[in-house]
């Protein structure tokens, strides 16, 4: 396993889906997470919070792990709101980052096969997101439908 590298993102599961949301400050990451974690709730998928802000990053055997640091585990913080509680696991594999998506300009329509590489040399599948978009987990699922395939609950 290789050393953990904390990073500024968000890290959430859905069905057995690793989602880690990473981008600038202020872009939203904790919102979308929620609001994902939310839908999926709704579809009666599993959903679980692994961590919010502070993202324990590194890589076991070519799985990329998600690990929250202990002093913040359950709690997401939803801009101008505050600091919610959520059902939470203290780690779980990633298998996308979500990044913020372009609404005009060249990067409009990102590339098929986007990858995103962490300062860690730790790489992950992209998938592009415009914040306000009414079912944000809807538009990830419409790119990589194998996010509501697992983890349907009995």
């Amino acid at each position: 396993m290789s050393e953990a590298a904390n990073i500024h993102a968000t890290a959430i599961v859905v069905g057995r889906t690793g989602l880690l949301f990473s981008g600038p400050s202020g872009w939203g990451k904790s919102m979308l997470a929620f609001t994902c974690m939310t839908e999926a709730r709704r579809l009666g998928l599993f959903t679980a919070l692994v961590a919010d802000d502070q993202v324990l990053l590194s890589e076991e055997t070519g799985t990329v792990i998600a690990t929250c640091p202990p002093s913040i585990a359950g709690l997401i913080e939803l801009r101008g709101t505050g600091i919610v509680r959520q059902d939470h696991i203290s780690q779980a594999a990633m298998h996308y980052a979500v990044l913020p998506g372009s609404a005009s300009g060249e990067n409009r329509v990102p590339p098929d096969g986007e990858f995103v590489s962490f300062d860690t040399g730790i790489s992950l599948p992209a998938l592009r997101l415009l914040t306000g978009v009414p079912s944000p987990l809807a538009v990830l699922m419409a790119k990589a439908p194998d996010i509501g395939d697992r983890g349907l609950r009995d």
